[in-house]
């Protein structure tokens, strides 16, 4: 399976914002209610994360839901 390279970007804004927050990977997705594997898939771009679950992420982190993003710059033009 090939992953989405937006997805993967937007995972590891995802882990960075989690990781700057203290955040274990496990801690965090109990705390949200996912699966630990399942928050992972988000987190490495396998899953494509739907926009209610981006807003609990964004509340739970104390971010701004724009801020789960990458930087548009950032991305690659040659893959959708």
């Amino acid at each position: 399976m090939t992953r989405n390279p937006h997805l993967v970007a937007l995972g590891k804004q995802i882990r960075t914002l989690r990781k700057a927050k203290g955040f274990s990977q496990e801690t965090f997705a109990n705390e949200m209610e996912f699966g630990r594997s399942y928050f992972g898939g988000f987190e490495r771009g396998d899953r494509n994360v739907s926009a209610i679950n981006l807003i609990r992420i964004a509340k739970a982190l104390d971010v701004e839901v724009g801020d789960l993003f990458p930087k548009i710059k950032s991305l690659s033009d040659t893959e959708e």
